[in-house]
């Protein structure tokens, strides 16, 4: 689960991570007010969408005065912010955070989420602050400094004063450093945070250390220990297909191609997917229904992917290991009679009592068009839209 940056720093400040003094706000009138309790000469009028590179789109302004607050505000709020993270449709604004102006000495980068590779967290930190970390680890590796934690033993002082070392701090800000690298991984390790990203760190020219953007992703299988994280939800943020597929358990994600694609496991889904491509097709979801795909599962599946009116043909591709094909084909029967489905269906099913599903499947009186490989099922559906 995303949060927006000011929600961010809100859980920051409850763990005594310095950030900015600064609030939302849902209307210019308030982004007024809030300006007005920050005694400061300088404001930031940022837009708070869940996507990076705002600044870039025109989305994040310098004030230097009420006026200009109000002014900027009026602008931002509401605007159709494009960023590369958005894509071409970009998002309306509909909140901003006005922040202190701060006078920055140097932007630095630290962030901390969860290495699979080497099945611990990991706090990385680097002295390329305010640029993409992608594109540091992509041309300047060595710039990117990793202290893996322990998880019997946790994030030590030692570890800190590694990275504090690292990013060359010294005097005041080097102890203010070591204090907000420990006050950061306590935040990402109690709220059970995925992802917990400072794009900048920032050192004022009085040595203090402020996350002057926030950055924080969640677990969602460990969100329902935090009822309170999950208040901070914005569905206004999300795809309305991928909120309607949460109601029903499924795992769905919205892409920009024309092949429903209904997969059981998340691995199979992806190999769906990257075989669709090579047949020259377009997939245009990710949806892994589960390895107990029944015929409920499957007629809320058929609904979500109809619902996208880019979907020109379904792929349905199960491996029967945890259920029956003959389970899945009786399924797909009965939802598809229910949905009323009317574009081309193709059907791949393979594993425990595979044949019996296909004589089901063939006895339907339904026009599906039944697969025995991948390969064959991916080259199916693609002919099914172009023909």
């Amino acid at each position: 689960m995303k949060i927006h940056e000011y929600q961010g720093k809100d859980i920051l400040r409850k763990f005594n991570v310095p950030t900015p003094k600064g609030a939302v706000a849902f209307s210019v009138d308030e982004a007024v007010k809030v300006a007005e309790t920050i005694a400061s000469n300088v404001w930031v009028v940022k837009a708070q969408i869940h996507a990076g590179g705002r600044g870039k789109g025109g989305g994040v302004k310098i004030a230097k005065s009420i006026d200009e607050v109000r002014t900027l505000a009026s602008q931002i709020l509401g605007m159709q912010l494009i960023t590369h993270q958005t894509g071409p449709e970009g998002r309306i604004v509909k909140r901003l955070l006005i922040e202190q102006g701060i006078s920055i000495a140097r932007e630095l980068y630290v962030g901390v989420t969860l290495d699979r590779a080497r099945s611990q967290n990991v706090v990385m930190a680097s002295t390329e602050g305010g640029v993409e970390i992608e594109k540091v680890a992509e041309e300047t590796p060595e710039l990117i400094f990793k202290e893996w934690v322990d998880p019997t033993i946790g994030f030590g002082e030692f570890q800190a004063r590694k990275l504090a070392f690292a990013l060359k701090l010294e005097g005041d800000a080097f102890k203010n450093g070591v204090k907000f690298l420990l006050a950061l991984y306590k935040a990402y390790e109690e709220t059970d945070a995925s992802l917990a990203e400072i794009n900048p760190l920032v050192i004022t020219t009085d040595g203090k250390v402020l996350a002057l953007d926030a950055k924080m992703n969640f677990d969602d299988n460990a969100i329902f220990k935090h009822p309170e994280l999950l208040e901070m939800r914005d569905l206004d943020e999300e795809e309305p297909l991928e909120i309607e597929a949460s109601k029903y358990n499924l795992n769905y994600i919205k892409l920009d191609g024309n092949v429903g694609c209904m997969v059981n496991g998340a691995g199979l889904a992806m190999a769906t997917m990257d075989i669709i491509k090579l047949a020259g097709g377009e997939p245009a979801n990710f949806l892994d229904v589960g390895g107990g795909a029944n015929a409920e599962t499957v007629e809320n599946g058929f609904k979500i992917i109809l619902a996208d009116k880019n979907v020109k043909a379904v792929l349905i591709n199960i491996f029967g290991g945890i259920v029956r094909c003959d389970r899945v084909a009786t399924g797909v029967v009965e939802a598809a009679k229910k949905v009323n489905v009317t574009v081309p269906i193709v059907v791949r099913l393979a594993g425990t009592n595979a044949g019996e599903a296909g004589v089901i499947l063939q006895n339907s009186g339904l026009n599906f068009s039944v697969a025995q490989s991948l390969r064959e099922a991916a080259e199916k559906v693609t002919k099914a839209i172009s023909s």
